[in-house]
């Protein structure tokens, strides 16, 4: 057999279904569209899901993709064997409704036989058990012997996904890898759980629809859905044992033996340490560059996992410092031909995975000491397992695996509960998925817009027009669709040509009128919904709106220009944070309406004063220079040489629409922009926050918004000035003389209230009791906020010198409370933190502290009497003990 490379394979699968009429597609993001059934792309047919069910129309009726997977199943699994991997890519060719299982099948074998050369004898087939019409084509029209030819049950082979959607019969081609890997049993064979006959391309027919009753009926459009993994492809291609001796996996695999300065093969637990890294730096490389972030929760929680187990493994092979960045150039070369977003956010990606790996090591310290606190606890209160919740604190918030906590355990002779362990993971997976919503297909429930007819479209026309006249194709309420809508009724009209930009790349959907002969409509939204359809939000304000009715398009001008200058000075402010901050900014999101613009960013720290207004001037200066805005659709190859910016997490196709600002900020855009910078006006940052892990928030506003903005900040100057009784010139040195006089008249108010309290304190120690060999003074003090009840507290406590102090104020309708003892009550059992946890508790409160000193708050004044008499009684009790 010809040994190929893994992406010589993917480029041979790719030619050759270009060659049977299909669609070459690049693969889709990891991170799915509108599908809430999945969290991360796990087959190369779940990003085209919309075209198998008939809810879009797909590009053509024939495509091949090679798509980036990501399955966790079995993720513990994965380093202990050789076959186990959460990143995978995989080849498929798909029908929408076009060939059927002939042409599938015949194809299938002419790329194994003809352009793979695999022998003929040493392949074999399976088929459903109850799918004769297949083995007959494998028999009879391709030649296949039917000693070559397994039939298996439903579980094997026959496709289904969720309780609802598009299923059929399938049918897998094996090969025979010979003797040497099988399991020498006398029934090996397809379908034996060993390495000898390996399953390599899985044809899926999908002919039915299976309904939620588990009922089955036929599909009017029946599908053909493949499926190969290349990375298996590639180890039975080059005759190696595992994917992780693939070229490019191998690659990977020898940079970290290098790192670790360890030779794979020779050790067990070495190798497992080795295969974890070489997997699991595949898989978030991969993912950041789509746009995932480390997080605690959903995808972002699968990609902190995989990134903290590939440093845990690091750290049992002995590596020492920051290593992952040096194997994400390992990943990026080898795989930048078919996935350029991986060149395009290198610096992204490093930045990203480093600075994730930094907060871990800190982490998985914290996570050590707090799991010997445990381990001293355990020993001092003759405990030996550690109770699964505590296992699972230290794994969900310190990122501590657990069999590092069970090895560390084990060290000290003690153990873990894993069935408790287990229990908490099961059911964190189950809010997680509860969260993500049910396991239908599509992951969502079918809408009003399932209804209209797949093959429409609506195509905007609205980059130079803003008005059009057209018909009401579509008119729809949330159930149904309608014949005509009358006043006061809200609804959606779909039409095939529209001048209303829709919802989408952070742009708000354009508003204004919908008018015809017998009413009128105000749109007020629009927005993209399946199919490539867009729905305009209408209220009917006047008469009625009928189906077939020619109508005029009218879009709100004002509105749309406000929200093109927002727009428009979100790309000078991503070119100015990327130069004033760092290459390694990327949009994480934005939000653009007539009011304000919203640009989310990938940023590890809060922006200083200085980088604020640096990146506001350099806005400003790019609006001055009046730069040429120039709007083109070319092919991504083209624009990508331009040095054009993509979004994180799109899907482009291989013309693109590109949005040049005179060279200077050049990027991939489908909104709506100005002709020239200076029609922005001018740029002002209003905030600067964090909003997630690794991502910052710049609040803006521009033209008429900024004047809006100005204004208020006038205003209030007027009014500060006019409170302080300055001229505006002079309010600044006007505050501060105010400022520095208030905190020099609250200096001179503490010392009095000091003075109030030693005086109060004086007529209180009367009231001291003897309790044991100990004085106790609990007594309510009117009017103290807490640091004048500390001062008193500390006074009273000195003068008693030996005892205790409880003291409670009512101030602002809350309660105050200040326990003190002094150092030989302390020695002899008296704790402040337990009599005021149980003192607080009376007054609707709670509080803690040290031995010597605790204060609580508390809500309900009416019962401070009853609270102190508690006090006293929980003194006694600790006394007498």
């Amino acid at each position: 057999m010809k040994k190929y490379s893994l992406n010589e394979l993917r480029e041979m699968y790719l030619k050759f279904f270009e060659s049977k009429m299909h669609l070459r597609a690049k693969s889709f993001p990891l991170v799915p569209h509108n599908d809430n059934s999945l969290l991360l792309i796990n087959a190369g047919m779940a990003p085209l899901k919309p075209y198998f069910t008939g809810q879009e129309e797909p590009p053509r009726r024939r495509m091949t993709t090679c798509q980036k997977c990501i399955r966790t199943g079995d993720i513990e699994n994965v380093g202990k064997t050789a076959r186990h991997g959460t990143f995978f890519e995989m080849l498929g060719n798909f029908s929408f409704g076009d060939y059927f299982k002939d042409e599938a099948i015949k194809w299938a074998w002419e790329f194994v036989t003809k352009h793979l050369e695999l022998p003929i004898e040493r392949l074999y087939v399976s088929v459903y058990e109850a799918d004769q019409e297949t083995a007959e084509i494998w028999k009879n029209k391709i030649g296949v012997k039917e000693d070559h030819i397994v039939f298996l049950g439903k579980e094997d082979n026959f496709w289904e996904a969720g309780i609802d959607g598009p299923c059929g019969p399938c049918s897998e081609i094996y090969f025979d890898r010979g003797p040497e890997y099988g399991c020498d049993s006398p029934d090996c064979g397809v379908g034996c759980d060993c390495d000898r006959y390996m399953e390599f391309w899985n044809l899926v027919f999908t002919q039915f629809e299976r309904h939620e009753d588990g009922t089955y009926t036929p599909l009017a459009q029946k599908n053909i859905d493949t499926g190969m993994g290349l990375e298996r492809l590639a180890a039975m291609m080059q005759g190696v044992g595992s994917i992780f001796d693939v070229d490019t996996i191998k690659a990977i695999r020898d940079h970290v033996c290098e790192l670790a300065n360890a030779t794979y093969g020779e050790e067990y637990k070495k190798d497992v340490s080795i295969r974890v890294i070489t997997d699991h730096i595949r898989s978030v490389t991969f993912m950041a560059a789509d746009g995932v972030l480390p997080s605690n929760e959903g995808r972002g929680y699968v990609m902190r996992r995989l990134l903290r187990r590939a440093v845990r493994h690091a750290k049992l092979l002995g590596i020492q410092g920051l290593f992952l960045q040096e194997l994400v150039k390992t990943v990026v070369e080898n795989s930048k031909h078919e996935y350029t977003e991986l060149e395009d956010k290198f610096e992204y990606i490093v930045k990203l995975l480093t600075v994730e790996e930094k907060n871990f090591n800190e982490t998985i310290d914290r996570g050590l000491n707090i799991l010997k606190s445990h381990i001293e606890e355990m020993k001092t209160e003759g405990k030996t397992v550690l109770d699964g919740k505590a296992c699972f604190t230290l794994s969900d918030t310190y990122g501590f695996p657990i069999d590092l906590t069970r090895e560390i355990l084990e060290e000290q002779g003690l153990s873990a509960d894993e069935e408790e362990f287990k229990v908490e993971m099961d059911a964190q997976r189950q809010k997680a998925r509860d969260a993500r919503g049910g396991s239908k297909y599509m992951g969502a429930d079918e809408t009003v817009f399932n209804q209209m007819n797949p093959a429409m479209k609506t195509k905007f026309v609205g980059y130079h027009e803003t008005s059009l006249e057209g018909t009401l194709e579509v008119l729809a309420n949330d159930e149904t669709l309608l014949d005509a809508a009358k006043a006061d009724d809200e609804i959606y009209v779909v039409v095939s040509e529209t001048p209303f930009y829709a919802e989408s790349g952070g742009q708000a959907g354009d508003l204004g009128t919908i008018t015809t002969a017998t009413g009128k409509g105000i749109v007020t939204n629009t927005t993209k919904v399946i199919g490539g359809k867009f729905a305009h939000h209408v209220k009917v304000v006047e008469g009625t709106l009928e189906k077939g009715q020619k109508a005029t398009f009218e879009v709100e001008k004002a509105i749309r220009m406000d929200v093109s200058r927002n727009h428009s000075a979100t790309h000078l402010l991503q070119k100015a944070l990327r130069e004033v901050v760092g290459g390694h900014i990327e949009q994480a999101g934005s939000n653009v309406t007539k009011d304000r613009l919203r640009f989310d960013f990938t940023h590890f720290e809060a922006l200083t004063y200085e980088q604020i207004e640096k990146v506001e001037a350099l806005v400003n200066e790019k609006i001055l220079e009046g730069l040429a805005i120039e709007v083109k659709e070319m092919p991504i190859d083209e624009a990508r040489k331009l040095g054009a910016m993509a979004l994180f997490g799109e899907k482009y196709g291989q013309t693109v629409r590109v949005v040049n600002m005179s060279g200077y900020s050049i990027e991939f855009c489908g909104g709506t922009h100005l002709q020239n910078t200076a029609a922005i006006g001018t740029f002002k940052i209003i905030s600067e926050t964090g909003v997630a892990a690794g991502v910052r928030r710049i609040e803006a506003v521009t033209g008429r918004g900024a004047l809006h903005y100005y204004q208020e900040m006038e205003n209030s100057l007027n009014e500060v000035a006019a409170a302080v009784k300055a001229k505006k010139a002079d309010v600044v040195k006007r505050v501060e003389a105010v400022v520095s006089e208030v905190k020099s008249l609250e200096k001179e108010n503490e010392k009095l209230k000091s003075e109030i309290a030693a005086s109060k304190a004086e007529s209180l120690l009367d009231q001291a009791e003897e309790v044991g060999a100990f004085k106790v003074l609990a007594t309510k003090v009117d009017g103290l906020d807490m640091n004048a009840l500390k001062n008193m507290g500390d006074s009273l406590k000195d003068q008693l010198v030996s005892g205790i102090v409880v003291l409670m104020s009512a101030a602002e309708d809350k309660v105050n409370l200040v326990v003190m003892a002094t150092p030989d009550a302390v020695k002899a059992g008296l704790h402040c933190g337990k009599i005021i946890s149980e003192t607080a508790a009376v007054v609707d409160g709670k509080g803690g502290g040290r031995p010597n000193m605790a204060q609580a708050g508390g809500k309900n004044i009416q019962k401070i009497g009853e609270a102190l008499e508690k006090a006293k009684a929980v003194i006694k009790e600790q006394v007498n003990a």
